[in-house]
């Protein structure tokens, strides 16, 4: 019987030549800082989120690291994964409380988490089934040209959302690309550890730039520090109980079959990466991903998903080790327990996030390609046309399905169009 950790070893090598292996670990040092990379790139989508659902954002930060260590004892540390706030819930959380999404703290937040809870319950137990009965029919159900599609429209879907908070201010939509220059310019002229903290790097060195330009300038609306130095350093997050209500659990947690989607999605994509079979961890990475979100939502967080930003993050380091995440949940605990540093995260200007996202969802797309290629899907096949095709622009395009209260939302949709069709066009292929 195998052990439920594997056994850590040193990598030697050459990063260019051979990527960390998801057993192998670097030195402290290098370890430490690609971890809080890995907390930065989950920052915009995590802080976003629970802003949109009426939410704190500190406590999400600091679920996001607890959950994310939680996932790694669960699923033996063999899933380079981290967890945060997943964009899935805000279409239901606003319909089951009626709060317009960006409008404040909701005052319907117990019902919504009761709502979450229940989803992570049905998350967890459909990883259970998986766990029982094998993986071979969720296989079967989503090969890889529907999670490569998948994957590639986490990264187009939430593409136009991104662009929308710079259109119309030439001066911020002139910093995104000054951001984009600069994680670039590091990825591609630098060497070594600076390359591959390219991300971090280059969203400190857009915000000097940002900085210089706008307070010492006087070009662009200038940064407001005044909240960071009334803010304590130090300071628990309030928590919230869930309100069990039958109608929100209805509408919130048939969420869960998009999680298991994005999970799926995920797990391929690392393994298409790295070069190893992730698929026997799926079940195990259902549940813990499950459980997750049912203690998210007992203490007032949105539920949480496998993060497609930190696949970017691995695809450009080619550093999978599943140490890094650990040590990036631990610093997102400390980060999510000091009301200083979510103020410090409130003054990131939108520009900046914006440029860091036009790199990270554009890493997530090329990823959902490599799906394709690594596992020589053959477009050929017409079946393997239509299913990528419609599956992408539906997701692309953002096209939502609503169900009586429910809505599908455009990655929902998708999805479910890419099983759907990829299930009906093999009716004809030879039994």
């Amino acid at each position: 019987m195998a052990a439920w950790f594997p056994q850590w070893q040193k990598y030697h090598g050459d990063i260019n030549v051979r990527p960390v292996a998801t057993n192998e670990y670097l030195p402290f040092s290098q370890s430490l800082v690609l971890g809080i990379q890995h907390a930065f790139a989950m920052f915009g989508a995590t802080v976003l989120a629970p802003l949109l659902m009426g939410f704190d954002p500190n406590l999400a930060i600091l679920l996001s690291g607890i959950c994310t260590i939680l996932f790694f004892l669960m699923t033996g540390g063999r899933v380079p994964s981290y967890l945060g706030s997943s964009f899935a819930f805000i279409g239901v959380v606003a319909a089951a409380t009626g709060h317009a999404t960006g409008s404040g703290a909701n005052p319907n937040l117990g019902v919504a988490l009761g709502g979450i809870v229940a989803c992570g319950i049905v998350y967890a137990i459909i990883g259970l089934s998986v766990m029982a009965t094998g993986t071979r029919w969720i296989e079967k159900l989503m090969p890889p040209v529907v999670t490569g599609a998948v994957v590639m429209i986490i990264g187009l879907n939430l593409a136009p959302v991104t662009v929308k908070s710079v259109v119309g201010n030439p001066f911020d939509m002139w910093m995104a690309l000054v951001t984009v220059l600069c994680m670039g310019g590091i990825a591609v002229f630098t060497k070594g550890l600076l390359q591959r903290l390219l991300l971090l790097v280059g969203l400190v060195l857009s915000y000097v730039i940002y900085a210089m330009v706008t307070n010492g300038m006087a070009l662009g609306k200038a940064i407001d520090f005044s909240a960071i130095g009334n803010a304590a350093w130090f300071g628990l997050p309030t928590f919230h109980s869930p309100t069990f209500d039958s109608k929100a659990m209805l509408i919130i947690a048939p969420v869960a079959l998009i999680l298991v989607a994005e999970n799926l999605g995920h797990i391929k994509a690392v393994g298409a990466m790295t070069g190893e079979n992730l698929t026997p961890q799926l079940g195990k990475a259902f549940f813990a991903d499950g459980v997750a979100t049912s203690l998210a939502g007992s203490v007032g967080a949105p539920g949480m998903t496998t993060y497609g930003e930190n696949i970017g993050v691995m695809a450009i380091t080619r550093v999978y080790s599943t140490i890094v995440f650990v040590l990036a949940g631990v610093f997102a605990v400390f980060l999510g327990l000091s009301p200083k540093f979510g103020a410090l995260i409130a003054t990131i200007p939108t520009a900046i996030l914006t440029g860091a996202s036009i790199v990270v969802f554009g890493l997530i797309t090329i990823a959902g390609a490599k799906i394709w290629i690594e596992n020589q899907v053959d477009f050929g096949k017409n079946k393997n046309l239509i299913v990528a095709a419609v599956t992408i622009i539906l997701g692309a395009g953002n096209f939502e399905l609503t169900f009586g209260d429910f809505n599908l939302g455009g990655i929902g949709t998708a999805t479910f169009a890419a099983i759907f069709l990829n299930w009906l066009f093999s009716l004809k292929d030879p039994s």
